[in-house]
């Protein structure tokens, strides 16, 4: 870590920013696999009537994906916030 704190405005924008990623990957997702394999993601993929290999990668697509574009978007948020912190302050030493 650098050493620095995110003061609580910057950590609830990227939290909200995190979520908002969260929730638009998720539905991506679920429209793709419908659009690709023409029927609906599994809803529990622990349940026995799901086939593992289905669920295994429905489960890997999903949690990957959503941990992307929520860390993509919380670091985009960061960046413009430094960004403009930095803009009419000092340089950076």
């Amino acid at each position: 870590m650098s050493g620095k704190r995110a003061g609580s405005g910057s950590k609830a924008v990227n939290a909200l920013t995190g979520a908002a990623a969260a929730f638009v990957a998720r539905k991506l997702l679920f429209f793709a696999w419908k659009r690709l394999t023409g029927k609906e993601p599994p809803e529990h993929p622990e349940d026995p009537q799901v086939a593992l290999p289905e669920a295994l990668l429905w489960g890997v697509l999903l949690g990957a994906g959503v941990s992307a574009a929520r860390m993509l978007a919380t670091r985009a948020t960061t960046a413009r916030s430094h960004k403009g912190s930095q803009a009419g302050g000092k340089p950076p030493v």
